[in-house]
């Protein structure tokens, strides 16, 4: 059995290997390492991807977040709703920004932002709502959407984990996640589903007056060279990165599918095992993978361990040879940086559980059976013991 990763970027670069090494090798000989032909290509192919109107490349995930934020015209002091269970760079841009986080409970079952605790916590001050398709499962948009149009809100999708994933609407419609809200940002980190080998990130939207407004702040405020319209940031996707990101798009799909199939025979193997509780998908409430659409394209697959030592079990498979991950350890609202005399614990239950008992699995598009199989055995070995 081959060395298991975290994340095999080096056997996925193996099968693209001539696409992507001839496509760097044509930005290096026409030195078009800015703005050039590739980051322009890559964005047209990733708005006919997505189906959506506008995508701005920039230079990572958490520009792209803090951007789509700076385009809205959010002030200082403006509320903005986001989940606490996430990764620190959502609530990270909204402080940056000076305006006003507020970060609330999440699911037990999905892990997403909780409807109800969005509706509890929107106020007078209240601008803006951040889902987070946390872990490549979309979160109930049509719940957000409608909180959104009911209190005249934004809503700024948090897409960096689940580029790819189909949303399903009530009335049967499907959007791709990171195309439904106001706004959207993603992340080409390498590890994400779609990655360069660098830092890269963009933004999403079908309107026309915020594409434009987005397009002037990433290029430090400027539509004419020299004249800077609004205040701006420097943050471009580099022609070598979206050369990259061009070998990969048009494996998306595909990439995401080797996902869900390693993700449903880790539930297969994992299935009734006491303490261990496996994802589900969006539009279903059953410890199972959804079968009825492509809702979760899992970035990660992230286990619940019950009654038993999560961290114990994180040692366990690392002596074994088995990269895991948790995410996250420590709840957003009892981060230095972002304490607050506004949270109270009993509001977060659902999260401040979920951080003692959440683990990641290995998941990528390399993995194969034997992996699979040794790495569901040494789990139940720990946990049946």
């Amino acid at each position: 059995m081959k060395k298991i990763q975290m994340v095999d970027l080096k056997g996925q670069y193996e099968n693209i290997k001539e696409r992507v090494d001839s496509s760097i090798m044509n930005v290096i000989e026409t030195t078009a390492f800015v703005n050039g032909p590739e980051v322009h290509e890559f964005q047209k192919e990733l708005e006919d991807y997505l189906g959506v109107k506008h995508v701005i490349p920039c230079a990572n995930g958490t520009d792209a977040l803090q951007i789509a934020m700076m385009g809205l015209g959010l002030k200082p002091g403006d509320e903005v709703i986001t989940a606490d269970f996430t990764f620190a760079a959502t609530v990270e841009v909204i402080a940056l920004l000076q305006l006003s986080p507020v970060l609330v409970d999440v699911d037990p079952i999905n892990f997403n932002i909780d409807i109800e605790a969005i509706k509890k916590a929107i106020t007078p001050k209240t601008r803006a709502i951040v889902p987070v398709h946390l872990f490549g499962l979309a979160a109930n948009m049509d719940e957000i959407m409608a909180i959104a149009k009911e209190h005249d809100l934004y809503v700024i999708e948090d897409n960096a984990q689940g580029i790819g994933a189909d949303y399903t609407s009530k009335d049967g419609t499907k959007q791709k996640t990171g195309t439904i809200g106001h706004v959207a940002s993603t992340s080409f980190f390498p590890s994400k589903n779609l990655g360069c080998y660098g830092d890269g990130g963009a933004i999403f939207t079908n309107d026309d007056d915020l594409a434009h407004i987005i397009r002037g702040i990433v290029n430090h405020g400027m539509y004419v060279r020299y004249h800077h319209d609004v205040v701006g940031v420097n943050s471009r996707l580099d022609s070598i990165q979206a050369a990259v990101l061009r070998a990969k798009l048009p494996h998306l799909d595909e990439y995401n599918a080797a996902r869900r199939n390693a993700a449903r025979k880790y539930s297969e193997a994992l299935a009734g095992i006491e303490n261990i509780i496996t994802p589900t998908g969006f539009c279903d409430n059953t410890q199972t993978i959804c079968d009825v659409c492509d809702c979760h394209v899992f970035h990660q697959y992230t286990l619940k361990i019950l009654n038993t030592d999560r961290d114990a079990l994180v040692n366990h498979l690392n002596e074994k040879g088995i990269p895991c991950g948790v995410y996250y350890p420590i709840p957003l609202h009892l981060q230095k940086a972002y304490k607050d005399e506004r949270y109270k614990e009993e509001d977060f239950v659902v999260t401040n559980q979920l951080v003692k008992e959440v683990i990641s699995l290995p998941m990528h598009t390399e993995l194969d059976d034997d992996q699979i199989k040794y790495i569901t055995e040494t789990v139940i070995n720990f946990v049946t013991k």
